[in-house]
């Protein structure tokens, strides 16, 4: 499929765009264009996409609609987390260990909660 899919596209649905925009411009400090009216569209950094099941083997629900999840990746979740708090931003949850990684969430102003995690996992990222 060379040449079909160029790209991955997610959204972040916020009852204060304003402020979810200058979050994600001026806190995660990510590039962006501006396609008209501050309709800002931002470079993110690498990504990946995995593919989880709704339900695990004993029926336990997993997850609910709309079956979608945006989180934030970094190397360091101590040192994340501190530089953001330092930041003023809101700091959702404390970590925990899962099997996958140290995870906690940020609160993105308008947007409400986002997973942040310290991938314990392979990374498929950087695969060219």
């Amino acid at each position: 499929m060379d040449g079909v899919i160029t790209g991955y596209h997610s959204l972040i649905y916020s009852d204060d765009p304003d402020a979810t925009r200058a979050f994600l411009r001026d806190v995660l400090r990510w590039p962006h264009v501006d396609d008209g009216g501050g309709w800002l569209i931002f470079k993110t950094p690498p990504s990946e996409a995995g593919v989880h099941p709704t339900t695990g083997p004993d029926g336990e629900s997993y997850a609910t609609a709309p079956h979608h999840q945006v989180s934030l990746m970094c190397d360091d979740i101590d040192a994340t987390l501190a530089e953001l708090r330092d930041q003023g931003i809101e700091v959702g949850a404390e970590i925990v260990d899962e099997p996958y990684g140290r995870v906690s969430s940020v609160v993105v102003p308008g947007a409400g909660e986002m997973m942040l995690y310290q991938p314990l996992h392979q990374i498929a990222h950087s695969l060219p």
